[in-house]
């Protein structure tokens, strides 16, 4: 059982003070570690990890440490705004959703159902908005879903489809039962990416019975501490790829047992690689060839997972990097194995399945970018869809959960094509850069303040869940975002009359009231479309809370396979077993394992056609046979005008997104800083500290100098998350100013580990 969250009462200069522990989570990145928040007369004052939590076992980073600064902004909004030229003016809850339901109305009938777009479901701290945002876009007939899935992860879920089944099945490293991790474009020492990361990471590197191998241009945080680390030349990260399969096969390396039982296609792939020039190709990749062949008799003798990130992801060849990843794991028997990497038990799935080559997904009418993110649209192309003469352009945008003016590519090119919108709708917490340019502000309660969770999934093969509920009070007129999606919904008409009845008996047994649910959704059509909004407007009316309802609902339909995981972890099958795992999540507010996945049997989570992994894309084919030493010796090759590579969004303990808006969090720290190494500083005339300006094809930013030995000489590196307007003043560099949105890879993925730039002094 938890600890209890004993009340204490004692007498302050200001009178009697009622302080107490509650459990939360936080809510600042994606593995959402347990804390324990001092609440002091209805505010929080203190954190620390909560030990009792089963995912982050009293492990937390100095950004949950200091989850105050996010939740107590100088910029909070507590009230409805409407833009009135330059400025904005307070406006009732009544008036905002009638007048932004009204404008979306005549913009769909005016223009179609593509003219509106919906940008969000990109929150680290909450994943229910997300079914509400996506069910007003899809009641208006549009399918227009941006998120930061397809600005990170578009040509890896695309790859991820194709070879797994199903483009949400993100096989993750099952780190616990491995001998050898491979951390490729990860530094894990400081952007964590999977529970207790630098916990882990340092028991490898401790361990003698295991091995860490960092494959990454710089010498980071995590390279620091590695057995090998193999630093690849910028931008090099697929012709290394490609080398080393080239090798493996050349030696007969493979696991020809696995291949032929587990892998559909390699014999027409095999040839890919055949004759290729592994020599030519590791001195172009900058890296000792003999340190390389070691690596790949390692992952063809040891049991290895691998964890890749946005060195992969978004750098030069981003989906190829990803695809030829994925053969290197398929010829060594590391897909959907024990210690290797393994598709994780779900509750719900990150998005949903999207194919192009299916006539009716949609596309962009611009770009013609399908959405390859699990059903989403890559952030980089959306200024692009609205600036252009097209009639079907994005006209209308509700934003919600995200800063598109300072997390996505391009700040130049978002901020005029914002400006072009007829309407352009922001709910959030803080007035921040992107609802600067809205027509409407809505306020938002926090993630402290109200019922949410997450749907990141847990490291295999346990199924975590924490379902966080309110901890403080809210400013008196901000609501969920799902609430605020609820009021637009039902001003539109899209929400089916629900009968008496049923409200009434929404406040009563839940059991009772699923069954009286269930029969009204048999005899209403559009009850099972509109099924979020329909808890909201009971259940959640009778709980103050959209989030909390729909979270009840899917643990009351939630697919076999799931009920299957919970039966494994102690929860007995039965019509009742979605309400005893929601009452469970109730009673454990520090989380808790509510499935495992069959660990015995990890290959029966593929859903291809096949059932084995299929790793023949014959989209690819060309590219990857194309691929070879001088070919990219030359495209790697940098111009006089932008001789260095900028790092466009370097991972530190220092930034969280732009989630923590006041500087204070920082004062004292070195925190958004131009890194450059000791020998580009000499060449240039720089001196630590000193001003520059940093320009790409993009624009221009200026910042402090900071020489260090972990840059690679000839590149540059800029963290993310910064460049906020907070109380008036522009805090650090926006990175984003720096990157172009047509700066990307086929997929839409922005290639921010690439960017071409230069560096010039400033005169004082």
């Amino acid at each position: 059982m938890p600890r209890n969250n004993l009340k204490v009462e004692k007498q302050g200069r200001k009178g009697r003070v009622v302080m107490k522990w509650v459990k939360t989570g936080c809510v600042l990145c994606g593995q959402n570690c347990g804390l324990e928040v001092m609440i002091e007369n209805g505010r929080m004052t203190k954190v620390r990890p909560d030990k009792e939590n089963p995912k982050s076992r009293g492990y937390a980073c100095r950004k949950g440490m200091n989850i105050l600064y996010h939740q107590y902004p100088a910029d909070r909004l507590e009230r409805p705004l409407k833009r009135t030229g330059k400025d904005f003016i307070p406006i009732s809850w009544d008036r905002a959703v009638e007048e932004i339901a009204e404008k979306m109305r005549a913009i769909v009938d005016a223009f179609g159902p593509r003219s509106v777009a919906y940008m969000g479901a990109s929150t680290q701290g909450g994943h229910c908005e997300g079914a509400f945002g996506l069910g007003l876009l899809e009641a208006l007939g549009s399918k227009y879903f941006y998120s930061s899935a397809g600005q990170e992860f578009s040509g890896s879920w695309w790859v991820g489809g194709r070879v797994l089944g199903k483009q949400y099945l993100v096989a993750l490293p099952d780190e616990k039962n491995a001998d050898v991790m491979v951390a490729w474009g990860w530094n894990g020492m400081q952007s964590h990416q999977t529970p207790r990361a630098p916990v882990i990471l340092r028991e490898f590197s401790k361990n003698p019975e295991r091995l860490l191998v960092v494959i990454d241009p710089r010498k980071s945080e995590t390279a620091e501490i590695a057995d090998i680390h193999i630093a690849v030349r910028p931008g090099a990260d697929s012709l290394l790829l490609k080398a080393m399969i080239a090798l493996i096969l050349e030696h007969e390396w493979e696991n020809k047992e696995y291949l032929k039982k587990h892998v559909e296609g390699f014999d027409k792939i095999a040839s890919w690689f055949s004759g290729f020039d592994t020599g030519a190709a590791i001195k172009v990749c900058n890296v000792e060839y003999d340190q390389v062949l070691s690596l790949c008799k390692i992952l063809t003798t040891r049991r290895w997972c691998i964890h890749p990130d946005l060195g992969i992801y978004m750098g030069r060849h981003s989906t190829m990097n990803s695809y030829l990843i994925s053969i290197l794991m398929a010829i060594c028997g590391a897909y959907c194995v024990k210690g290797g990497n393994v598709i994780p038990g779900m509750i719900a799935p990150m998005g949903r399945n999207s194919d192009e080559r299916d006539p009716r997904t949609w596309r962009t009418v611009v770009t013609d970018m399908p959405p390859v993110a699990a059903g989403s649209f890559p952030p980089a192309v959306m200024p692009e869809e609205i600036l252009n003469d097209h009639a079907e352009r994005i006209r209308a945008v509700y934003v919600s959960g995200c800063n598109p003016l300072r997390a996505y590519p391009d700040t130049s090119a978002y901020e005029e094509a914002f400006s072009r919108l007829d309407l352009l709708v922001v709910s959030d917490i803080v007035m921040n850069e992107t609802a600067r340019c809205a027509h409407y502000v809505l306020p938002c309660r926090s993630y402290y303040e109200s019922w949410d969770t997450t749907f990141f999934p847990s490291p295999w093969p346990e199924i975590y869940m924490q379902l966080r509920r309110p901890i403080v009070e809210p400013p008196l007129e901000c609501l969920e975002a799902s609430q605020i999606y609820t009021r637009i919904a039902k001003k539109l008409g899209l929400i089916p009359a629900i009968p008496d009845f049923l409200i009434k008996c929404a406040g009563g047994d839940r059991l009772k009231f699923g069954a009286e649910l269930m029969k009204w959704t048999a005899q209403e059509p559009k009850a099972f479309a509109r099924m979020p909004f329909i808890l909201a407007e009971t259940v959640g009316r009778a709980w103050d809370s959209a989030a909390r309802a729909l979270i009840w609902g899917m643990m009351m339909t939630a697919p076999a396979q799931f009920q299957a995981h919970a039966a494994r972890a102690g929860f007995a099958p039965g019509p009742d077993q979605g309400d005893r795992i929601f009452q469970a999540m109730i009673d454990n507010p520090q989380g808790l394992i509510v499935g495992r996945a069959d660990e015995e049997r990890p290959m029966d989570d593929l859903k291809t056609a096949s059932g084995k992994i299929e790793i023949f894309i014959p989209e690819m084919e060309a590219e990857i046979r194309n691929l070879d030493a001088a070919t990219e010796e030359k495209g790697l090759r940098m111009t006089r005008d932008f001789p260095f590579i900028l790092n466009a969004g370097r991972h530190m303990s220092y930034n969280a997104n732009t989630l923590m808006r006041n500087p204070e969090w920082n004062k004292g720290k070195r925190a958004c800083t131009v890194a450059i190494h000791a020998s580009d500083a000499e060449s240039l005339g720089f001196c630590d500290g000193q001003r520059v300006r940093v320009t790409t094809e993009a624009g221009s930013e200026t910042g402090e100098v900071e020489i260090s030995d972990q840059v690679r000489p000839g590149t540059v590196i800029i963290p993310h998350g910064f460049g906020l307007i907070y109380d008036g003043t522009v805090y650090g560099i926006n990175v984003n100013r720096l990157t172009k949105n047509s700066h990307r890879d086929p997929l839409g993925t922005p290639l921010h580990r690439y960017v071409p730039c230069r560096l010039d002094s400033v005169s004082e």
